[in-house]
């Protein structure tokens, strides 16, 4: 299903370098190769990490990746520009943008369509990557930042989550057979989304 944009889309498509004068009422569509998915911040919970993913986006520093893990009922995880490369496909998992940004845990549980960030086993080494959430993952409440939930395209976060899976370099049943592109993330004004 395509999304209608009002003009103020296609103004702030052309402000990207910009940041909006009321950035604490904006969202993010994702465009995907599989449908758009658009995400509503929680910008009560995550301030810091909702400006880094903000900025990521408007760089864009996400256009070209993919959705490199997919684990069914889990979770669809992507933001690692290492996946722009398909020959760098064995270290897909460990990219990021050069620095870490500080956890901010908060009490928004992860269900599905909620949104948040991947890290390593610190606390404190989330950058780029990001995962979607395909259902209740409660046991990931308050150790992993979460900050936004769709608000459309759940059918979109679906299809993905559905995509055959073989086995990752780390054994893994995670590794999409195909290839689910990032096309671009776009912040635009909520009340550009109809």
């Amino acid at each position: 299903m395509a999304l209608l944009l009002s003009s103020a889309l296609f103004a702030a498509e052309e402000n990207q370098g910009n940041p909006p004068m009321n950035a604490s009422n904006e969202v993010a569509i994702i465009k995907t190769s599989e449908g758009d998915m658009v995400v509503r911040f929680w910008n009560d919970a995550t301030p810091n990490t909702i400006e880094n993913f903000k900025k990521l986006a408007r760089s864009g520093f996400y256009d070209g990746t993919i959705f490199h893990r997919i684990v069914k009922g889990f979770m669809i995880q992507g933001g690692d520009p290492n996946s722009k490369d398909t020959g760098k496909e064995t270290s897909y998992g460990e990219g990021g943008p050069g620095y870490k940004i500080k956890a901010e845990f908060n009490d928004r549980s992860h269900e599905r369509g909620v949104i948040s960030m991947a890290r390593s086993s610190d606390p404190d080494s989330a950058g780029s990557q990001f995962f979607i959430c395909l259902a209740s993952v409660p046991r990931l409440d308050h150790q992993y930042a979460t900050f936004g939930k769709l608000i459309k395209g759940d059918d979109v976060l679906g299809k993905i989550g559905d995509m055959p899976v073989t086995r990752s370099s780390s054994g893994e049943n995670s590794k999409p057979t195909k290839r689910v592109v990032i096309e671009s993330i776009k912040i635009v004004p909520a009340d550009s989304i109809k």
